[in-house]
């Protein structure tokens, strides 16, 4: 068994996984780093340097997913940290701007197949992770799991008559940030009398290839509370919803 500890990262190729990786594995964690396709996450690893490694890992196959626990179990012998990062804004090409992206969202218009294959990634994909990766984590001196979520999918902000994310609320992406809070919460209630604690994040409207780089915040900005809550002590908080400034409603 190592005697780093270890964290796993989603979708860890490329964006605020990457940087999440990278940020980790300066903090002296072994990465690693999840991927749909094992040549791109083979690329990242070698961009982290000598505590990484590529894990193939697609989170909506469930085959991909039970490999990739296995693999973790034989080759690292341990979990310390499990980041959901993977995601998607929308099926299909991207292109889309954002404002095609919210019309394309409205619960009047959408197609259900495209609900479905948002939650597949962003809700199921978490749920099959995690379960898949628990019983490693259940055998950490201090398991943490952080969820990467958005204050778009928060009940409380979107009921806010005078808030902006309401026009962002559609029945893809904001809702499946809603599921994914009930599932972390889901999670964090379960799990209150172990030693792993889990907290779902919002990283901030960040440049990245979901919403095409128009994003205003760095990935560097963007890892920052992942991070935090990944390293929290016996003492941090679980089942909390944040970003960089601080508590999130629900």
């Amino acid at each position: 068994m190592p005697n780093k500890p270890v964290a796993l990262v989603t979708g860890a190729n490329k964006g605020i996984g990457l940087q999440i990786a990278k940020d980790l594995a300066a903090r002296s964690f072994s990465v690693l780093v999840g991927s749909r396709d094992i040549k791109e996450g083979e690329k990242a690893a070698q961009s982290i340097g000598a505590d990484a490694r590529a894990v193939q890992l697609d989170v909506t196959d469930q085959a991909s997913i039970a490999a990739a626990a296995e693999r973790v179990r034989k080759e690292m012998g341990r979990l310390d940290v499990l980041v959901n990062n993977a995601a998607i804004s929308q099926t299909g090409k991207r292109g889309a701007t954002i404002d095609q992206m919210i019309e394309a969202a409205r619960p009047s218009v959408a197609p259900r197949d495209d609900v479905r294959a948002v939650f597949e990634t962003n809700v199921f994909g978490v749920i099959a992770v995690t379960q898949a990766l628990l019983p490693l984590l259940r055998e950490a001196p201090a398991g943490r799991i952080v969820n990467l979520s958005s204050a778009m999918g928060s009940l409380t902000l979107n009921a806010d008559p005078s808030s902006a994310y309401k026009e962002m609320f559609g029945v893809t992406y904001a809702a499946s940030k809603t599921a994914l809070n009930a599932v972390t919460l889901s999670f964090a209630l379960e799990l209150a009398n172990t030693r792993i604690k889990v907290n779902a994040v919002c990283p901030g409207y960040t440049a990245t290839a979901p919403n095409n780089f128009s994003g205003p915040r760095t990935v560097e900005q963007a890892a920052r509370e992942p991070v935090r809550l990944a390293l929290l002590d016996e003492n941090g908080p679980t089942g909390t919803f944040s970003n960089e400034d601080g508590p999130l409603p629900w």
